[in-house]
């Protein structure tokens, strides 16, 4: 076992051979969006992503459903398995299998199996001092699905935040395989804050977060400052506010913001600081424009994150 129970991590690893490890990951949850086949492509996206966030290449996946069948149509069960098998083949995965059971509330996922060479493992827990951190995706997505189940999101954003949520971090993990990068995870449910203190929590270093720099969906902020603002980012920031260090010029929205859950969202990456400016700039020539460079890791800084 070389990544299992005894640390949060977004994927296990366990060592077939010299050459090969595989991943294993399982990730589900309710519709975020009205379109079926969008919920089916947003949800496998998702669950394909820890697979990338660990620096390894998804093979195999299994369908896990739970459908309403008294109070839904079987089409729109359809429709969810073709959005999610039109993305595991646009990632070359294979679909080999899955289970359903009857249930009150609908839910669609994945399990899914990845390869990745033992020592190219990539975890949360290798921050190196001097580091610089990228994240390849803007952040907004959970406010926005609450301005959108409120009916108050344009059709303009909703259509953004549908093809933004429903894209692989593929490109982005293979653009950083070529790159001394030391840790790296996605951003999901817990906000970027969240998953940056599962990043410093025993490293023995600090994060300095580069507010102005942290890439964001604009309407995020005025549908932050409508108190449009899901239950989960409160829960976020009650259960990791200690690890946060915000400066006076850090507006509460933005604080919110970092706390955002998140689905389906980029990758954050700990890079080589020599290495940082052409990995981003590799990044946003394969199309992830809103890639940015956010912070750094620095040293005796007691396992906090600065947000400046």
């Amino acid at each position: 076992m070389i990544v299992g129970l005894d640390r949060a991590d977004d994927a296990g690893v366990y060592k077939i051979t010299d050459d090969l490890a595989i991943i294993q990951t399982v990730d589900f949850f309710t519709p975020i969006v009205d379109d079926p086949y969008c919920f089916g492509q947003i949800a496998a996206a998702n669950a394909l992503s820890d697979i990338y966030a660990m620096g390894g290449v998804p093979k195999t996946a299994m369908n896990l459903v739970g459908f309403p069948l008294k109070k839904m149509d079987m089409s729109v069960l359809r429709q969810i398995l073709e959005g999610g098998l039109d993305k595991m083949r646009e990632a070359e995965v294979v679909l080999i299998g899955g289970h359903s059971i009857e249930d009150n509330e609908l839910k669609y996922g994945l399990s899914v199996t990845g390869f990745v060479h033992p020592d190219r493992v990539l975890t949360k827990k290798n921050l190196r001092a001097g580091d610089q951190l990228i994240l390849t995706k803007p952040l907004g997505t959970g406010i926005i699905n609450t301005a959108v189940k409120a009916g108050l999101a344009d059709e303009k954003t909703v259509v953004y935040v549908t093809k933004l949520m429903s894209s692989l971090n593929r490109d982005a993990a293979e653009v950083m395989s070529h790159y001394p990068v030391h840790a790296c995870t996605d951003i999901t449910g817990f906000g970027l804050l969240g998953h940056l203190a599962e990043m410093v929590q025993g490293s023995g270093f600090g994060i300095k977060l580069y507010a102005k720099q942290i890439p964001v969906i604009p309407q995020a902020f005025e549908y932050a400052a409508m108190g449009l603002i899901p239950a989960g980012a409160y829960k976020n920031r009650e259960f990791r506010e200690a690890f946060a260090d915000f400066q006076p010029s850090v507006e509460r929205g933005l604080q919110m913001i970092l706390f955002d859950p998140q689905t389906s969202g980029g990758l954050l990456i700990s890079v080589q600081k020599e290495k940082a400016q052409e990995l981003l700039e590799q990044l946003r020539k394969k199309g992830m424009e809103d890639s940015a460079i956010v912070g750094e890791v620095i040293a005796g800084a007691g396992e906090k994150i600065f947000v400046n």
